[in-house]
């Protein structure tokens, strides 16, 4: 086996008397003889390259290219064989066809038909004598153009591929590896948003069909301003649209057509976020939608179709990133004609506006601060638009827990417990009597962050953060989990100017403990514990800096020419008034420089 770089340092250019080189032979008998020391004549070869063990076919010219051949073309698998008993076309390893050389009959082999091959080929200008043991020819391309050409007699396209083994365990791999893109992918499932945003789709639920949709705001489409349905509501979108409905036969569609009749408008909730849709069975997070007019069925009366939909109106109340409160929808009904290709015009209008809550949540009292908490005064919570104390247990002289209950007062830390006495019942009721006694009721849900929130405004007030037991114990299925201590841990810190700083809750979290009980323990007495921990997180700022000070220092010996001018004889003494006055004069100048 020869490689291609060991074929082309065979291939050399001899510039040499024949007596000086031995001549090589030619398989295919294509190469001049040794008397001819001229220039080789280029052969015309055909459009595939000839059996090696024919001689040249006059045909049209073409550089060989990857092209097939073998002197023996009959091959164990003919993938050209299509038509059994049958000689098929150009198939040279067709065993019907009989031939023992198949390039006499065919003008060309199908691919496959025959072992491939592979050329290396040069310029045949640049060629004087070949010295190559393999086989060679010397071919003109479709340009004119002769090139010398060698075949490669180890092509790698006669290799055997490697075996693939696959099962269950790598099946997903090898089609990962080596296939593309499949016809038909598979979304990604990405959680829904926590909120809507400007221009997203309002969600809406229809619970008799278990369907979740959008709200839909009919439009005018194309020439004749036709109503199209696929047209959906946007979120903060305030707009109108009209759209016309041609009829053929009125008098059926007059009670079977769902855009007449009012029920299609209402018959469903709005999602009041779009997280919603993860739990569609909790109605807390959807909003009916309520009639603001009185309206009628479609009734077919003669020639009269009455009370049919002109006019829709939704108002729509919302609370910022708290999504969809209230959804209201009036209707405008009117009477139509009965009569062949009759039209109507239908108006669809959907308005924004803030919410605007009923209820005032806070009861009449002094606050909490203003803006931040005072220590000692009650921490402020909510629950749903009521705001109220928070509080913890009580106990009477006895040890019961009592009906009333202690305020929590902000900065506070403390500890009470005391004894409950349950009723019979499952445990999923023991469970929400004891926590209606640990945080009282209604249970607080978020806590006010200064100390003069108004529950109008959501965004003044932070969701306090915790976790229920669970229903049962993992190892004993007659067993109840059950909480017996409430820990409120509170964070806050001190904001704004440290000359009259303001406190404000950053966090709140309800931390349970949890004890297993027995089925016959049930009716005993269940010793409770509530504990406020508040937790100063306060950040202080650096002091500012005064200006730098001048901090003046001599050299260790600065006055070393002074103590040797002092120690010399009295004539010395005599003369040390000099540098004396020197040294005075230059402290003079440092002092006054220092006070400027």
């Amino acid at each position: 086996m020869c490689t291609p770089q060991l074929l082309l340092l065979t291939v050399v250019v001899l510039i040499l008397p024949d007596a000086a080189r031995p001549q090589p032979t030619s398989p295919a008998q294509a190469l001049p003889t040794s008397s001819a020391l001229g220039p080789m004549t280029p052969e015309v070869a055909t459009a595939a390259p000839p059996d090696w063990s024919e001689g040249p076919t006059p045909g049209t010219p073409s550089v060989p290219e990857n092209t097939t051949t073998d002197s023996s073309p009959a091959l164990s698998i003919c993938t050209c064989d299509l038509t059994p008993g049958t000689c098929d076309l150009n198939c040279c390893c067709d065993k019907d066809c009989d031939l023992l050389h198949p390039r006499t009959v065919f003008s060309f082999c199908l691919p496959g038909s025959v072992r491939s091959s592979s050329w290396l080929c040069v310029d045949h200008s640049l060629i004087f004598r070949s010295n190559s043991p393999f086989p060679s020819r010397v071919l003109t391309d479709s340009s004119g153009i002769a090139q010398f050409c060698v075949r490669v007699n180890n092509s790698k396209l006669n290799y055997f591929q490697k075996l693939q083994t696959v099962n269950a365990t790598n099946f997903q791999a090898l089609a990962a590896e080596f296939g593309g893109q499949p016809f038909t992918s598979t979304p990604e499932t990405q959680p829904p948003s926590p909120f809507y945003r400007a221009g997203d789709p309002i969600l809406t639920y229809y619970p008799s069909w278990s369907a979740v949709s959008s709200l839909r705001q009919p439009a005018a489409v194309g020439a004749g301003g036709l109503c199209t349905e696929s047209n959906p509501a946007g979120f903060l979108e305030s707009k109108s649209t009209a759209c016309t409905r041609f009829f053929r036969d009125l008098a059926s569609s007059c009670t079977s057509e769902p855009a007449l009749d009012a029920a299609t408008y209402y018959n469903f909730t709005v999602l009041k976020v779009p997280r919603g849709l993860a739990d569609l069975q909790n109605t807390k997070l959807q909003v009916p939608v309520t009639l603001a007019s009185e309206i009628s069925p479609p009734l077919l009366a003669g020639n009269m179709c009455q009370n049919i939909v002109s006019q829709v109106i939704y108002e729509i109340e919302t609370n910022g990133t708290f999504g969809i409160q209230k959804v209201s929808v009036s209707f405008r009904q009117i009477n139509l004609t009965v009569e062949p290709g009759v039209s109507l015009q239908q108006d669809f209008i959907i308005h924004f506006r803030a919410f605007e809550p009923r209820v005032a949540a806070l009861p009449a009292g002094p606050r909490s601060g203003n803006p931040g908490y005072l220590i000692g005064k009650p921490l402020l919570v909510l629950t749903g638009d009521f705001g109220h104390s928070m509080t913890l247990l009580q106990s009477e002289g006895s040890g019961i827990c009592s009906v009333k209950r202690h305020e929590i007062q902000f900065g506070v830390n403390t500890v009470s417990g005391c004894k409950l006495r349950p009723k019979e019942g499952s445990c999923s009721h023991l469970q929400e009597e004891i926590y209606q006694a640990l945080h009282g009721g209604p249970r607080p849900e978020h806590v006010a962050i200064f100390g003069n929130a108004d529950p109008a405004q959501k965004g003044g007030w932070t969701r306090i953060l915790g976790r229920n037991c669970s229903v049962t114990a993992a190892n004993c299925s007659s067993c109840c989990l059950i909480p017996v201590s409430l820990e409120i841990q509170v964070l806050w810190a001190h904001i704004g100017l440290q000359s009259n700083p303001q406190a404000h809750v950053a966090g709140s979290r309800f931390l349970y403990q949890c004890k297993s009980v027995q089925e016959h323990q049930r009716g005993i007495e269940v010793p409770l514990t509530t504990l406020v921990n508040f937790v100063d997180i306060t950040q202080k700022p650096e002091p500012p800096r005064d200006q730098p000070r001048t901090d003046w220092k001599l050299p260790f010996d600065f006055f070393f020419p002074f103590k040797v001018a002092f120690s010399r004889g009295a004539r010395a003494q005599e003369d040390s008034a000099s540098p004396l006055l020197v040294l005075c004069i230059f402290l003079l100048g440092v002092l006054n420089s220092q006070t400027k």
